[in-house]
């Protein structure tokens, strides 16, 4: 079924249109007519399936046409901060024109962003338990206006331990038969189906089946790269490859950008497409690209939904997806209608603890493959400035931006370095004005070439982790560096004694005793000389 063949409003069929989304998937079309009807419903559909769409649609075109449920808002609750992102992502895409502002409401990061977000007035609320509470406690969010409910991936909030705050937050909502609600899950458990039943009007249950996707026709191959090397690597396979269409992803908004750019600086035609991508210049991409107009498309895993090439040559996964059933959805997008298509996969030091999430999900182990010197081109991009495009939620150049990502645990080093050294406003650079101090350092090669990856596709996920261990000395998967204790020779007794007590919350074992010239001098201080 097509979304045109809906009783929707004009002005949602527009945006739903301008997205690329044409044809129904099977949990569309059930939830979306449904959903229509003002029932309450719960679904069970695996992620990827297009049910992100499948709850938003009605969710829109309840708010648009239902008199008991304009100006009032929809509530939409996730178990992560990720899903918060790609949901509000989404929403935005099939909003466009029609006068909602949609936002997400997760812990991690600050108040103020998002208080001023809700004081502008949010039609659509996207959050997590947690902190949709603490705003609600706050007085800062006002639950009792909600004319729609959506749970997602409702087992995931159970395993999480989010069930007691559900209850609690679905207290704070009109009654069951006042609002409209829909609970969305990959497995409908005795937990879930028991909150259904107690917080819903008469629901009707939908199953959509999972789709058996199959890998055979693909080409696979996966390369063991260091996260500085990627882009060389990137370059070489497009070079010795020469494919005619191509998708690249990558998990974040920021990077898409960043490698997007930095492949047109090397020469190569190429376009990104984020959620906050301006519509106009969002459909102007996707015809250039099915038009053979642009190479290369750089996209995340949300923004590329809608996007149907039938003839796409390549998918290039610059890096591991978080979740595993998405590297399935990426590469099946080659090797459609019984052609073949080819699929490589990056793999390094901060995301390769996905990997074996991948691989047990597709049951097979991706042939990994010898990353020779030959296959890396020289990258003219390193070290430029890229400047990115003022789209909302990015404040590149702010140091609060900056603060805020490294204390939300990101890997703020390594994205500065694929986007380059940046600007030097504010203090003047002085006596090292062109000059990176840190080459200094002298750092060893990068082992990209034949010794040091010869072996790996042979070798289990366990002693990959050894190898990775050796070369990137106390790195983690997250490419933080591990704690370890200081050992310095030159410091104070004292000093170590301190490091002692902090670390382990004790009175240090080692402490001396004061010594009798300094209990005398004490008791002479006290008693004016007396003994």
């Amino acid at each position: 079924m097509k979304f045109n063949e809906l009783s929707l409003n004009e002005k949602l069929l527009k945006a739903i249109e301008e997205t690329g989304y044409t044809q129904c998937t099977a949990v569309q079309e059930q939830v979306v007519r449904a959903a229509l009807l003002g029932k309450d419903l719960y679904v069970q559909s695996q992620t990827g399936t297009g049910k992100t769409a499948a709850y938003l649609i009605p969710v829109f075109q309840r708010l648009l046409e239902d008199s008991n449920a304009k100006g009032k808002k929809a509530l939409i609750m996730v178990p992560t901060r990720e899903l918060a992102v790609q949901v509000e992502e989404e929403a935005k895409s099939l909003s466009q024109g029609l006068d909602f502002v949609c936002g997400s409401f997760y812990g991690g990061v600050g108040y103020q962003k998002q208080e001023k977000l809700l004081k502008k007035g949010t039609d659509v609320i996207i959050g997590t338990p947690g902190r949709v509470i603490d705003l609600h406690d706050r007085k800062l969010m006002n639950l009792s206006e909600v004319a729609v409910l959506v749970i997602d991936e409702a087992d995931r909030m159970f395993d999480m331990g989010f069930y007691p705050d559900l209850r609690k937050l679905i207290k704070f909502l009109p009654e069951a038969k006042k609002r409209q609600t829909m609970l969305f899950s990959a497995t409908l458990n005795t937990m879930v189906k028991n909150l259904a039943w107690e917080y819903t009007l008469d629901p009707e249950e939908i199953t959509i089946e999972s789709e058996n996707i199959t890998v055979s026709e693909i080409d696979q191959e996966l390369f063991h790269v260091s996260s500085d090397d990627r882009m060389k690597l990137l370059l070489g396979i497009l070079k010795n490859e020469n494919p005619e269409t191509v998708i690249i992803f990558c998990n974040t908004k920021k990077k898409c950008e960043i490698i997007s750019k930095r492949l047109v600086l090397n020469g190569i035609q190429s376009e990104f497409i984020i959620g906050d991508l301006p519509q106009k210049k969002r459909l102007q991409v996707i015809n250039d690209f099915k038009q053979g107009k642009i190479r290369c498309l750089v996209a995340t895993d949300v923004a590329a939904r809608g996007i149907d090439v039938s003839d796409l040559s390549m998918v290039i996964n610059y890096e591991l997806p978080n979740e595993a059933e998405n590297y399935v959805h990426r590469i099946g997008r080659t090797a459609r209608a019984g052609k073949s298509g080819k699929a490589y996969s990056f793999c390094c030091e901060q995301d390769v603890y996905n990997l074996p999430a991948v691989e047990r999900y597709i049951e097979i182990k991706i042939p990994a493959q010898v990353a020779t010197e030959d296959l890396f081109e020289e990258d003219k991009s390193k070290g430029v400035y890229i400047k990115l495009d003022n789209y909302d939620d990015q404040e590149e150049d702010s140091g609060r931006e900056i603060r805020r990502q490294r204390n939300s645990g990101n890997n703020y080093r390594h994205s500065s370095y694929e986007k380059g050294r940046r600007a030097g406003n504010g203090r003047n650079a002085g006596q090292y004005a062109g000059k990176n101090r840190r080459d200094d350092k002298r750092r060893k090669p990068s082992q990209t070439g034949e010794n040091y990856t010869k072996d790996l596709s042979n070798l289990s996920f366990e002693e990959r982790m050894e190898v990775y261990k050796k070369k990137y000395g106390g790195k983690s998967a997250t490419g933080k560096k591990t704690y370890t204790k200081p050992q310095n020779k030159n410091y104070t007794k004292k000093q170590n004694q301190h490091v002692n007590r902090e670390q382990s919350g004790k009175k240090a074992e080692t402490a001396k005793k004061p010594s009798k010239g300094i209990l005398k001098t004490l008791f002479g201080k006290i008693f004016g000389g007396k003994k």
